[in-house]
């Protein structure tokens, strides 16, 4: 038995269809015209409508609740470091005062 390839869709392709499903394609013309679920088509706009610009980032795939916890983590990192280097800054400049 032949395993079938799952089909990767853009970023540019998915906001495609949703700009025809949003200006009154529905959402079943869509999916038999692009040949996509119209589940996958429903997903694509719950994602579209929580993530914004972040929606569909990366190769197609989905900008998730875990990718933003992973950019906050690494703003929290950097926001450490630049409090550490400002609290010795201002130790140094209190003790040459």
């Amino acid at each position: 038995m032949s395993q079938q390839k799952r089909r990767v869709f853009r970023r540019e392709f998915k906001l495609q269809v949703l700009r025809e499903v949003a200006a009154g394609k529905s959402q079943a013309e869509a999916a038999r015209e692009y040949q996509v679920c119209e589940s996958t088509i429903h997903k694509w706009r719950e994602q579209l409508a929580k993530y914004k610009d972040k929606a569909f980032a990366g190769g197609g795939r989905a900008y998730t609740d875990e990718a933003r916890i992973h950019e906050l983590e690494r703003m929290i990192g950097r926001l450490a470091l630049e409090n550490d280097f400002l609290k010795k800054l201002l130790q140094k400049l209190e003790h040459d005062s």
